[in-house]
């Protein structure tokens, strides 16, 4: 398509530089008095050219349209692409809102600017350089003329831009902070009511705005001269020719036919210089856009090219030697850029069909231990193994496959109820297998009082269902999956002790063959786990079971003794 473009616009500008031909030519017999069916057919002529002109140029948008758009959906995809593989250390180097803003506004700024560029940057070229070959052939004086209002025009445009060009340039990054203010607005908005903090949520939102305003200003500002500086040139060398056009007439008085050439030449060469300028100004609006297009490039570059901080293995869930066990072995991890440990020398292991439970106080690094098992992060130093097998040395497929991760904040996907639960690996999977998961996750009597049952819809982030339905939709997900190692990061912790101990309960019976590894605040949850760990700021202080630990684990003693009376309901 851009090859048909090349073509296209080429045949254009040879159609765009023939009519002046024509032109000088009628001009030429009006002044000689000659036959009106020769001024009628160049005036055929030079209808034809512009019809076919027109026809080209449309031809041209149309392809240079598709081009563009095809050009855009390509990098939208490959954005996504290299995001879906990224793990959470990934993330953490760019912020969600402008992640966003790469992928809609910056490819949008890219692909207005390719529709235009494509027919621009081509016959922008083609027009002056044939334009400027016809210009050398009339007299001195006129192509002189030109060359110097080009010079002004140039250098004129170069100042503008070198001043413009910074604030263009930091457009973006205020677009980003604007976006990351209403991406907190939307989600926190309901806190922000419950605390009276609009108005607080309403400055900032404002500073950020303002700063995208004062910006947005400035940049025009500095760079609106451009175009009437352009206009305001060709007006002024149509006039210069004319004047420098006077004067050669002039001396040319007593030779007729020499003032009509003159005369004629000077019209022809109006027009072509005419589209010289017409191609400068072309260049000129690439050039404003230019530096905002590669700002906007580089930063879908940055994550298109981002390498995954995480490499990814080979083995597959078959080569592991024991399925289902799990081994921590002198681990410490510290989250990038941060320089401080969040866990510290971490050894243990869970064997297959064992629940071993993680508790500790807030912030003793629980979550960070179990998203080193997913491989969410990577451990510092040491060695985290699943089935005998480093995870670093699974492909990142194959290690999902083998674990089924809930985590701590419920995620729900728009859709229905039985996309959520039969989702990814799982969406093959049957009514029955669906529906076993939802009895096991204590989900059945939602279900059942639903008007289309497994087919009802669930709405975006799940606002239709409470925390609680919310957190055993994840956990019915997992079970869908049917992995050999289970992780529920604290997901437990919304369930009434009646619902918990009977979701308990069921995973018990209905997985028995599968590792559960349970993050957990209440002792209650934990007392029948094979194995308790029990970190505190990120250093195990306690391993062993519930009776063990009561008596030699200090920590884990006061824990139980600060819940003693709803340890003592929950036996």
């Amino acid at each position: 398509m851009v090859a048909c473009c090349v073509a296209l616009i080429t045949g254009q500008v040879y159609l765009d530089l023939r009519i002046p031909e024509y032109m000088s030519e009628i001009t030429y017999h009006l002044q000689a008095g000659t036959a009106t069916e020769v001024i009628a057919s160049c005036g055929v002529d030079m209808m034809a050219c512009a019809f076919l002109s027109l026809g080209m140029a449309i031809c041209t948008a149309t392809l240079a349209a598709r081009v563009a758009s095809a050009l855009c959906r390509t990098l939208r995809d490959r954005q996504f692409s290299a995001v879906s593989g990224w793990s959470r250390q990934d993330l953490d180097s760019f912020s969600v809102a402008s992640l966003v803003t790469r992928s809609t506004n910056d490819v949008y700024h890219i692909q207005q600017f390719m529709a235009r560029a494509i027919n621009m940057v081509i016959k922008a070229p083609i027009l002056a350089v044939w334009a400027v070959f016809k210009i050398t052939s009339s007299a001195f004086e006129w192509t002189a003329v030109t060359a110097l209002a080009m010079v002004i025009l140039l250098v004129s445009m170069g100042l503008i831009m070198s001043r413009g060009i910074p604030y263009i340039r930091r457009m973006q990054w205020f677009v980003d902070a604007v976006n990351g203010e209403t991406r907190e607005e939307l989600e926190g908005m309901r806190t922000i009511r419950a605390y009276n903090g609009e108005a607080h949520r309403t400055r900032s939102f404002e500073e950020s705005s303002d700063n995208l305003l004062g910006n947005s200003l400035s940049a025009v500002h500095i760079m609106s001269p451009m175009h009437p500086l352009a206009t305001s040139m060709m007006s002024f060398l149509t006039m210069a020719i004319y004047w420098v056009g006077a004067g050669l007439i002039q001396a040319s008085a007593g030779n007729t036919q020499e003032q009509m050439l003159l005369f004629s030449d000077m019209i022809v060469f109006t027009s072509y210089a005419t589209q010289v300028l017409s191609a400068v100004m072309m260049a000129s609006g690439i050039l404003r856009e230019l530096p905002n297009v590669m700002v906007s490039s580089r930063r879908i570059e940055e994550v298109i090219e981002h390498e995954p901080a995480l490499g990814d293995g080979a083995l597959a869930a078959a080569d592991a030697s024991d399925p289902g066990e799990v081994s921590f072995e002198d681990v410490s991890f510290s989250y990038p850029g941060t320089g401080v440990e969040v866990l510290h020398g971490v050894s243990f292991s869970v064997r297959k069909g064992e629940t071993l439970a993680i508790i500790g106080p807030t912030a003793s690094g629980k979550s960070t231990l179990v998203n080193l098992i997913a491989r969410l992060y990577d451990a510092s130093s040491g060695r985290v193994t699943v089935g005998g097998r480093d995870v670093r040395d699974y492909s990142e497929d194959e290690l999902s496959s083998m674990v089924g991760y809930v985590p701590q904040t419920a995620v729900v996907f728009s859709g229905t109820m039985r996309e959520n639960v039969c989702y990814g690996g799982s969406s093959g999977k049957g009514d029955d297998e669906a529906m076993r998961a939802v009895r096991i996750a204590q989900l059945d009597d939602l279900v059942e009082r639903l008007p289309n049952g497994l087919d009802s819809d669930v709405s975006q982030h799940g606002w239709n269902l409470s925390g609680g339905q919310k957190q055993r939709l994840s956990i019915a997900r997992a079970v869908c999956k049917d992995p050999p190692i289970y992780i529920f990061d604290d997901t437990f912790s919304a369930l009434d002790s009646r619902t918990d101990r009977n979701l308990r309960d069921a995973l018990a019976r209905e997985t028995a063959g599968a590792t559960k590894i349970i993050v957990a605040q209440r002792v209650g949850t934990i007392l029948d786990a094979d194995r308790i760990v029990v970190l505190d700021r990120g250093r195990v202080v306690g391993y062993g079971r519930h009776s063990e630990l009561m008596e030699g684990c200090e920590l884990y003693r006061e824990i139980a003794r600060s819940q003693l009376e709803d340890f003592d309901d929950e036996r």
